[in-house]
């Protein structure tokens, strides 16, 4: 398969969505005709990244936007590490799609608009797709802005106070990071004269290092809250939980993961050399640890479940800050394991919400006898994030401290050991998610309100203050402890869960158990975009080309003014006489 012919598909992870996201928004009275057009874009876009991801494997695949040849125009760049998390994220997104079309099946009266919803679903993809895809540091903030309209509507989603509320802390600290960003690329574009990752490699080289250094600094601060790493994470636990089960679960599998991709590019690309790998690896260790200690503190799952991610965001900054291709290469391939995993465990946890009508653990009961589907979900993949082998938690972790014991140094050998000690507080946290959720008996009564048993009827007096409850979760005003029981235990769940729900959650664990059965090629892969990285010549060939006017299949004609052509106008001033050569034949 020969790269140069796929470049046409390039830009169509970007366009699909974004076509697909106008017609669902035409079709916003037609809610079917709106999930058929959501769900028909999101396939068509995942086939795309398929073949994308092949043609990859060969080299890279570069296209130039509207036929301006890189420097000047917008790139598109479609290698071995884009197209990876393109796919898998594209993959998690479609899964996540056809979970809210279940849901919205499961709901006779929806919770969330979905006029609003399955548009701004597909504006989300897009910006993903774009933020992969792009060769252009001024595009990925462009991605990134896209990302952050998509998800600040998805997140308050319903209108809620805690939503809205925990909604602006989000966009707050996302505009921060943008400004910053922002800032960032107006100091490099004044110092380079380009915004093209590519040229940027060469011409920051020539910069004095103190300058490339606050630079770099700028970008990894900005690029550090998209990803979520410690100590730029505090607004995810108050954000995330928040939302809606499939918002939840896609926001933890993908926006983080952006982050981390610019956080590669930037390191590998546009600031090559390991100026910043300690910093790196004391921010990952820092992430492992403190994160995964939050979540040991929690008694809230999606909570939990926050405080795991920002920990094992840690595990792909320990193979970033290596700096080496074994390092590399395990970070992405954790990455990938990742993305799908975080998102299957919020899939699973928003069906248990739905089954009992709350995520706090100490209200969760016997959910193994109830539902023993769910609960061998649960298990396959908390494993999995754990790291038990021979999943691919345990086969990312593994190349992991592989890599570390070829560097050697006692940086690499602390950040092993983090991720050790991380392994065994997630493998605790699991259990204890476990035992609480799936083992607790049932509890029927919580102080003061004495919650019925099945078939019990209810005083008037209970009705009353059951009915104020109620008022109470929709105003945002109950405290936890009375909402949650009287949601819990006396309206018998939230929701029912259909097959389509279960069958994408079941969905997610068979494909984490694919990817530990092929995970030989699926790794191989990973090192060989490690590779890639750290080979910064490659990449800049294949976008500037051997001439440095472009990579792509649109490389523009040399540029010829047109007065070229013309003949030379006569002169304003006579020509001076020539006087004759000295030593000529007249001389003589």
């Amino acid at each position: 398969m020969n790269p140069a012919s796929l470049a046409w598909l390039v830009p169509l992870p970007v366009l699909i969505p974004m076509v697909s996201a106008g017609a669902a928004l035409v079709a916003s009275r037609h809610p079917r005709i709106q999930q058929v057009i959501a769900l028909a874009g999101m396939l068509a876009a995942t086939i795309v990244g398929v073949f994308l991801i092949f043609g990859a494997a060969q080299g890279p695949i570069v296209l130039d936007v509207g036929s301006w040849a890189a420097p000047i125009g917008i790139t598109l760049v479609a290698d071995r590490l884009s197209t990876l998390m393109l796919v898998v994220s594209q993959i998690v997104a479609l899964a996540v799609l056809i979970y809210s079309i279940g849901e919205n099946v499961s709901d006779p009266v929806p919770t969330s608009p979905v006029a609003v919803f399955y548009p701004t679903f597909l504006i989300l993809s897009a910006g993903v797709s774009n933020s992969f895809l792009t060769g252009d540091l001024f595009n990925l903030y462009v991605g990134f802005e896209i990302l952050l309209a998509a998800s600040f509507v998805l997140i308050t989603l319903g209108g809620t106070r805690g939503r809205v509320r925990s909604g602006t802390v989000y966009v707050v600290v996302s505009l921060m990071s943008s400004v910053l960003f922002l800032i960032g690329i107006a100091w490099i574009y004044g110092a380079t004269g380009t915004v093209n990752m590519a040229q940027l490699s060469v011409r920051l080289a020539e910069l004095p290092p103190s300058t490339t250094l606050i630079m770099q600094g700028i970008l990894l601060v900005a690029f550090g809250v998209k990803a979520a790493i410690f100590p730029l994470a505090s607004w995810l636990p108050d954000s995330y939980p928040t939302a809606p089960a499939p918002v939840t679960a896609v926001f933890a599998g993908l926006l983080t993961k952006v982050g981390v991709y610019a956080i590669i590019r930037l390191q590998f690309v546009i600031f090559p050399g390991d100026r910043l790998s300690l910093l790196l690896g004391v921010v990952g260790i820092l992430s492992m640890l403190i994160g995964i200690l939050g979540a040991v503190a929690q008694d809230d799952a999606k909570r939990l479940l926050s405080f795991t991610l920002i920990s094992h965001i840690g595990f792909m900054m320990w193979g970033i800050s290596l700096g080496t291709v074994a390092g590399l290469g395990g970070a992405i391939y954790y990455a990938a394991h990742h993305i799908i995993v975080q998102t299957a465990l919020f899939l699973i946890v928003g069906l248990i919400e739905r089954a009992r009508g709350t995520t706090s653990l100490t209200r969760l009961h016997d959910l193994a006898r109830d539902h023993p589907g769910l609960s061998i979900l649960f298990l396959i993949t908390a494993l999995n994030l754990v790291g038990m082998p021979p999943m691919t938690g345990f086969i990312g972790k593994l190349g992991l401290a592989q890599a570390s014991v070829q560097v050697g140094t006692p940086m690499a050998y602390s950040l092993m050991a983090a991720g050790i000690l991380t392994s065994f507080l997630t493998l605790y946290v699991a259990v204890k998610f476990w035992s609480r959720a799936f083992w607790q008996p049932k509890r029927v009564e919580f102080d003061d309100f004495v919650v019925p048993t099945e078939g019990q009827r209810l005083s008037g007096r209970q009705e009353r203050r059951l009915r104020r409850f109620e008022q109470a979760v929709r105003d945002g005003r109950a405290t936890e402890k009375y909402a949650l029981a009287a949601k819990t235990e006396v309206e018998r769940g939230g929701g029912a869960s259909n097959a389509i729900m279960y069958a994408v959650a079941t969905a997610l664990v068979a494909l984490q158990l694919g990817m530990a059965a092929f995970s030989g090629p699926i790794y191989s892969f990973a090192a060989g975009a490690a590779e890639n990285m750290m080979d910064r010549d490659s990449y800049v060939t294949a976008v500037l080309g051997e001439d440095g006017r472009g990579g792509g299949t649109s490389k523009l004609p040399p540029f010829h003014p047109p007065w070229e052509n013309l003949n030379p106008a006569p002169p304003l001033l006579p020509a001076e006489p020539t006087l004759p050569e000295i030593g000529g034949s007249d001389a003589s």
